[in-house]
């Protein structure tokens, strides 16, 4: 079982480039022709290799018991052509012929196709697509890996000037001492206006 985090990516096939595979089955074919069918196994265990298929490792195991039957046919012939019968010599070159024809149509028809599924060759120095995330994938964090929270740091009192004087705050009047200030005011002036209403009645009483 996987934890949780991204999975291993897997190795992708790399694709040769296409000069590179024209050159291999070029070469490959040509062996095959000149040879008489004989290295016809070359290019089918090279196909093998490639596709890693059983079908093809199977093919690849019936075309070598052919090679040893052609060869085994063609040690027991006899030497001097006019010896061999026309049904031998018949026999022979079909047989070489349709070794030829289904090694090299079939080798050429399945290492196309199996590189055509592969898609184009990527450019030198691209690298591959990373492989995309998992969903619902979660990122624990380790115990000793949590992030450090910021510390306040203190604040620095500042210190006072000893060549500036102290302010002393105003130091507010009572509101009771301010309404008696008033009452006695309003007091004086209605003594004041009494006194001056009296002296007027006595004036015109005389």
């Amino acid at each position: 079982m996987h934890g949780y985090g991204p999975m291993p990516q897997q190795p992708t096939t790399s694709r040769p480039s296409p000069a590179t595979l024209t050159t291999v089955r070029v070469i490959l074919v040509a062996l095959t022709v000149l040879s008489c069918g004989l290295l016809g196994w070359a290019p089918m265990l090279r196909l093998a290799i490639v596709t890693r298929r059983p079908r093809d490792w199977f093919l690849l195991v019936v075309v070598v018991a052919l090679n040893i039957g052609l060869f085994a046919f063609i040690m027991a012939t006899p030497d001097d052509p006019d010896q061999m019968s026309d049904a031998a010599a018949l026999f022979m070159m079909l047989w070489i012929l349709g070794l030829l024809a289904g090694v090299i149509t079939y080798y050429l028809y399945a290492e196309i196709r199996h590189y055509n599924t592969l898609g184009a060759p990527a450019p030198y120095g691209t690298p591959g697509h990373p492989a995309p995330p998992l969903p619902y994938q979660q990122q624990h964090v380790a115990p000793h890996q949590q992030p450090r929270q910021h510390q306040p740091q203190p604040q620095q009192h500042q210190q006072p000037n000893p060549y500036t004087a102290p302010t002393t705050p105003p130091t507010p009047t009572p509101a009771p001492q301010r309404l008696d200030q008033v009452r006695a005011e309003l007091d004086e002036l209605s003594d004041y206006l009494r006194k001056e209403n009296k002296d007027s009645r006595d004036g015109e009483g005389r």
